[in-house]
């Protein structure tokens, strides 16, 4: 695989930073740009961030040196410097629908880490190892574009991830409704204990939007390609509540479930166990090799001990139990910065690169 030498949009947030961790050593992409708001460019990364760097280990050295850029105001010598560019910024929706699409006509193909265009009809929405095929519609978002190369793919929400993946391998049992409570870490709002001091022996039983994606975007991954677009699938119905609890990194989800054909509990535990993805069968860099891993002890999966679970990029689950109201309930987990944000986001470009997009 080449080298593709790669800007960040966003570099300074917590899901850029993240960003910078995870493409410090990367196989195939080099950090050559990083790009951020006007009051952060002209200065040096370190400086840039400040005192918000979230995590505990310091900032790579190769970044010590470089010079953050105006995302909009650079963006002509950003892309001239790339092949490609990561997009999380911290934007009103319209501003970064703008910004991703100018990217885009710049011929900078954009992996979007931001919920902007997640309903862009022609723009693919990707869980990597669940709906790898709706990266055909990419030629028919160029063509709207106008453009030979860029185009703009998105990930889903960081939250989808907790349960999305372990409803996909139970299609194929006729699974008709989902009821989904996740309990989602302070990082998805991009705080720490430190910054968001509220959550403190709390949990808010509020995230603003996040039911309405939780319930919408499975459909739009689960839809199919017709006529360039992508057209959002209308079973299984979801419905969602979703809440913030004083836990520093990873998203529970406890899930619900009813089939059509009801099947047994050995075999949902067979078809989580034995599900590979397109990651998994490319052998993608950042592809966990197990993508699904139950356990079988009642008090597992928890945040703390199981979120590093394949370099943070597996969704654990367990728990599974028949219901008297629903078929079968059971838990799952996902590390919401690492597979949830970022690690997805990087995924999704390893996945493109494998395919041919970025080239």
């Amino acid at each position: 695989m080449k080298k593709f030498q790669v800007g960040v949009i966003g570099a300074t947030g917590m899901v850029g930073q993240r960003f910078m961790l995870l493409l410090a050593d990367h196989p195939w992409f080099n950090v050559t740009v990083l790009a951020a708001s006007a009051r952060s460019a002209g200065k040096t990364y370190p400086q840039a961030v400040g005192d918000k760097w979230a995590f505990d280990c310091p900032i790579p050295e190769k970044y010590h040196t470089m010079t953050v850029l105006d995302a909009e105001a650079d963006m002509d010598k950003i892309a001239d410097s790339v092949d490609f560019v990561f997009c999380a910024v911290n934007m009103d929706k319209a501003k970064i629908k703008a910004l991703e699409e100018a990217y885009a006509k710049k011929e900078v193909p954009v992996v979007s880490n931001n919920s902007a265009h997640r309903f862009t009809a022609d723009v693919p929405m990707i869980i990597p190892e669940v709906n790898a095929e709706h990266l055909s519609v990419i030629p028919a978002q160029r063509k709207r574009l106008g453009t030979k190369h860029g185009f703009i793919a998105v990930k889903s929400n960081c939250s989808l991830q907790s349960y999305i993946p372990l409803l996909h391998p139970l299609k194929s049992f006729g699974l008709k409704e989902a009821a989904v409570c996740t309990y989602q870490a302070i990082s998805g709002a991009g705080k720490t204990f430190t910054t968001m001091p509220e959550i403190l022996d709390n949990i808010i039983p509020y995230i603003g939007g996040e039911e309405e994606k939780s319930e919408k975007e499975p459909l739009k991954i689960w839809g199919s390609v017709k006529n360039g677009e992508i057209v959002s699938a209308s079973t299984p119905v979801i419905t969602a509540q979703c809440l913030r609890v004083p836990v520093s990194d990873g998203h529970t989800a406890a899930v619900f479930v009813t089939f059509e054909k009801k099947p047994t509990k050995e075999e949902i535990i067979s078809a989580w166990a034995n599900f590979k993805g397109a990651p998994q069968l490319l052998q993608l860099p950042s592809a966990p090799a197990q993508f699904l891993k139950y356990f079988e002890e009642d008090n597992r999966p928890q945040a703390k001990l199981d979120r590093m679970e394949g370099n943070g990029m597996s969704v654990t689950v367990g728990r599974l139990r028949e219901d008297h109201l629903f078929d079968y309930k059971f838990v799952g987990l996902s590390h919401n910065t690492l597979r949830g944000a970022a690690g997805g986001a990087v995924l999704l470009a390893e996945l493109l690169a494998a395919k041919g997009y970025l080239d």
